[in-house]
């Protein structure tokens, strides 16, 4: 038999319970997981339950705090092409070394220059 304190203190812990799931199923990777199927936006591998935490959402805008209820600004992915997603803007962020570096404007060496007159030469 159950005590009414216990009772009290075990009510407490399922409405606290209940109160976390409601909160995190109101995260915005809980409502993309229900709204989206469970495959990565790039590589196109499918999850299941087992390995639903290595799916993410992915801020297409990189702005966390953007979360429309539509779901626009996230796509899922695994975590490695969301690592490789962020990595290129990143590396963005660098730009182009061929492009910034003025001595690759212009290529000088001409390595099949003078093949047309030795292949007309054998001729």
């Amino acid at each position: 038999m159950v005590s009414e304190k216990n009772s009290d203190k075990l009510d407490q812990v399922v409405a606290r319970a209940r109160l976390a799931a409601q909160q995190r199923d109101q995260g915005y990777r809980a409502r993309a997981l229900k709204m989206y199927p469970w495959v990565c936006g790039r590589c196109a591998r499918e999850f299941t339950r087992e390995t639903l935490q290595e799916l993410t959402v992915h801020h297409r805008d990189h702005d966390h705090e953007n979360n429309p209820a539509d779901g626009s600004n996230w796509e899922l992915l695994c975590v490695y092409c969301h690592d490789n997603e962020h990595s290129r803007l990143e590396d963005s962020a660098f730009g182009d070394a061929a492009k910034d570096n003025p001595e690759n404007e212009d290529a000088t060496h001409r390595p099949f220059a003078g093949l047309a007159g030795i292949l007309d030469s054998k001729k």
